[in-house]
């Protein structure tokens, strides 16, 4: 298993742990450099930059991904580690020498599962971490600091607030909790799943192809408020009319990922030329991967609960 240790300032921390909300952006500056270190589900670690030389947390890894500053914002709000979309945009700048520009791209290290320790239980930084490091540094459990980094954090762990079902040994069965099925059963958060949706469906609109990114928003097939999870397959990319509509019931898509428009939609508002153009059509963008197509439990739920027929 891989560690991810990685450098912030306590503001960052302090906020987020005041939060306790599950999730955090751990961003960086830029959205050039593509965040390659770990699979979904390992974990990612905070260390304070000096003199606070201590790990003081962490969360799991879900998914990098570059986002304009405003769509970061929209997505995480204050799991930022920030109070407001100004103050994330002044700290971006702070660290980038191109500040003329109005939106800049970020890259975004999305955490799930995040958990904060306590002062009487921060962690040391490993005795072969180096003073001149500014990013992070990797770590392998297979290793003799790698481990007992580790084993320090399962013992602190029990301290942390928002504790969320975090791995307590290396195995089998810690080792079936990476890559897909992370994203499969781990506890995502609003932020995660946004992100998710979107590049699931390659940042294009699944019907239209739309692809003005600041337009597109991931619709839940069945809402959270109805006990809809924050999972890719209970997602679709729609452009935000066709998002409204989908929640309305004006529209929905069938197991077989064919647009329908309900004739409620003429009969109610006199309208709807643009959208009956797409009925009876396949999806026009679907994900590539057969595990982030939407369910067809959830494509059927909406069918029945949600559709105006």
């Amino acid at each position: 298993m891989k560690i991810w240790v990685g450098v912030t300032d306590k503001n960052w921390f302090d906020l987020l742990a005041a939060r306790n909300s599950g999730e955090a952006n751990f961003w960086q500056p830029s959205g050039s450099r593509n965040f390659k270190v770990l699979q979904p589900g390992e974990p990612f670690l905070f260390k304070l930059h000096s003199p606070n030389n201590f790990i003081v947390g962490g969360g799991f890894f879900v998914r990098y991904s570059p986002l304009p500053v405003s769509l970061a914002w929209e997505a995480f709000g204050e799991d930022n580690g920030v109070r407001n979309q100004s103050e994330l945009l002044a700290r971006v700048r702070r660290y980038r020498r191109d500040d003329v520009q109005l939106d800049p791209v970020i890259g975004c290290n999305v955490l799930a599962e995040t958990f904060f320790l306590p002062r009487s239980q921060w962690i040391p930084a490993p005795r072969d971490w180096a003073m001149n490091i500014v990013q992070g540094k990797t770590y392998e459990t297979s290793t003799e600091i790698g481990a007992e980094l580790w084993q320090r954090v399962r013992l602190a762990m029990p301290a942390a607030t928002n504790l969320r079902d975090a791995p307590v040994e290396e195995g089998p069965d810690e080792k079936s909790r990476y890559g897909q099925p992370f994203l499969a059963r781990g506890r995502l958060g609003q932020g995660a799943f946004r992100v998710l949706v979107t590049d699931a469906y390659q940042r294009r609109c699944a019907v239209t192809g739309e692809k003005t990114l600041p337009v597109l928003e991931a619709a839940h097939i069945k809402p959270y408020a109805e006990q809809g999870p924050h999972r890719i397959e209970n997602g679709i990319l729609l452009r935000s009319d066709l998002h409204k509509l989908f929640d309305l019931g004006y529209v929905t898509v069938t197991p077989d990922l064919t647009l329908l428009v309900s004739r409620r939609l003429r009969d109610e508002w006199h309208n709807g030329k643009e959208y009956y153009a797409h009925h009876g059509c396949r999806l026009t963008i679907q994900p590539k991967s057969p595990a982030e197509r939407p369910s067809v439990d959830y494509l059927s739920w909406h069918n029945e609960n949600r559709f105006r027929e």
